[in-house]
């Protein structure tokens, strides 16, 4: 079960948030996203684990304080395909 993790504080990384979910369950991954020019922190990530140990993860960790911020806790959505293209032109021919 892939879980989307927000309101992260900026001081947490990926081992933060892997040690913080296997308090509850098994981690297959834990994520930080970041920024691509500044490397810092979005304030969010996704966890990976199993079903029961998400449930259980979303039930206990869903509001839970870190840093004096309430976790935002719940299953991920599907992250839908990007459609390239876009900004008018930079490919094909020209006459």
């Amino acid at each position: 079960m892939k879980l989307y993790v927000g309101n992260l504080p900026w001081s947490v990384g990926d081992s933060d948030l892997e040690a913080l979910f296997s308090g509850v369950g098994d981690v297959t991954s834990a994520r930080v996203i970041t920024d691509r020019d500044t490397g810092r922190s979005r304030g969010f990530g996704f966890v990976e684990m199993s079903q029961e140990g998400g449930q259980k993860a979303i039930a206990e960790l869903n509001g839970h304080q870190v840093e004096s911020r309430a976790l935002r806790v719940n299953e991920a959505n599907e992250q839908q395909p990007r459609r390239s293209g876009g900004g008018g032109g930079g490919g094909g021919s020209r006459w």
